[in-house]
């Protein structure tokens, strides 16, 4: 619902933002607001829904600094370290001028290689599923930023002074959690596709059919409706938290709410995650591209319109692979 002011009314699914007065001074004004907020809070209970009215609490410039530093400081680390591991792997991809005919390359950082036809074995799939998770951390944490920081900071002006930056870290592991998933789904379709040599051991595609079929499908993506819902979710993420419940103080709440904002986020990025597939997983320009491109649609103002223009080179590319496979 709307936030006209600074009371929100929340339970443990719902935040309503209402206008609330600042003290319970006699003022005509807050008065009025208050009997706002209390006609909202008992209209949601005679529906069933228990609520309650939470005024928000002044917080110091020095603690919102802190949180700030903080959350900033570990998403740095946490980029650095996952680039740094996708760094050594792709590293260990390339061997040079080795001939890698009927081989095929284990990420794992130790120049692992196994030959293509046979089946892979449970520590290659558990390697490949470490790789993916990786990427997915690297890729997507710089652009969850600003959520995270919202978060922290909602957190403090509702009160839950001690809680804030435990309850951001619980959302974090939410939303991180849905791209764990995405991260295994990932690898058991790079599995499908190695099984049916449509893969190289750089990981990237051998049919430009197929890779014509993935641009083109990635590009069209870009201008579904449904991309548009699930952007509009990951670009205001005051306005996520607002619309989804609110601020919430403990930890299942708060990993619910993360992976709720997790899965708009899949929801905007998977088309280009499959792109990974088409120019190779390992591929270290590739990703950094994939993920500037993420990071610009979901966090800048004009996230739309690059995400049409980034549709529109993605069907031009599409067509030009299509037409080389069939060729």
């Amino acid at each position: 619902m709307a936030n006209e002011s600074n009371g929100p009314v929340e339970d443990g699914d719902q935040t309503l933002k209402a206008p609330a007065s600042e003290g319970d001074g006699p003022s005509v004004a807050g008065d009025g607001s208050h009997l706002t907020a209390a006609l909202i809070a008992r209209k949601l209970r005679d529906s069933g829904i228990d609520c309650e009215i939470v005024h928000p609490v002044p917080i110091d410039a020095s603690v919102v600094r802190r949180d700030r530093v903080v959350i900033v400081l570990a998403v740095a680390l946490l980029t650095a370290l996952a680039w740094g591991y996708l760094l050594r792997l792709s590293a260990d991809m390339n061997m040079g001028c080795m001939d890698m005919t009927g081989l095929r390359m284990i990420p794992s950082g130790m120049g692992l290689m196994m030959p293509a036809e046979m089946p892979w074995r449970a520590m290659e799939f558990a390697l490949v599923f470490v790789m993916w998770t990786v990427m997915m951390v690297g890729m997507m944490t710089p652009s969850a930023a600003p959520m995270f920081l919202m978060y922290a900071r909602v957190g403090r002006q509702t009160g839950a002074q001690s809680k804030s930056l435990s309850a951001t870290v619980w959302f974090a592991a939410g939303y991180f959690l849905v791209w764990v998933a995405f991260a295994l789904f990932a690898t058991l379709v790079q599995w499908a596709l190695e099984r049916t040599a449509l893969l190289d051991f750089t990981m990237a595609s051998t049919d430009n059919v197929l890779g014509g079929f993935v641009f083109i499908a990635a590009g069209l993506y870009q201008w579904s409706r449904l991309n548009d819902l699930c952007m509009a979710q990951c670009q205001k993420p005051f306005e996520f938290v607002m619309r989804h419940g609110g601020y919430r103080r403990e930890a299942p709440g708060c990993v619910m709410l993360g992976l709720r904002h997790g899965a708009y986020c899949v929801g905007c990025c998977w088309a280009l995650m499959a792109l990974l597939l088409v120019g190779g997983v390992m591929n270290v320009l590739w990703i950094v591209l994939l993920a500037l491109l993420a990071f610009l649609e979901r966090v800048t103002s004009m996230g739309r319109l690059i995400a049409r223009l980034a549709g529109i080179v993605l069907v031009a590319g599409g067509a030009w692979l299509f037409s080389m496979g069939m060729s």
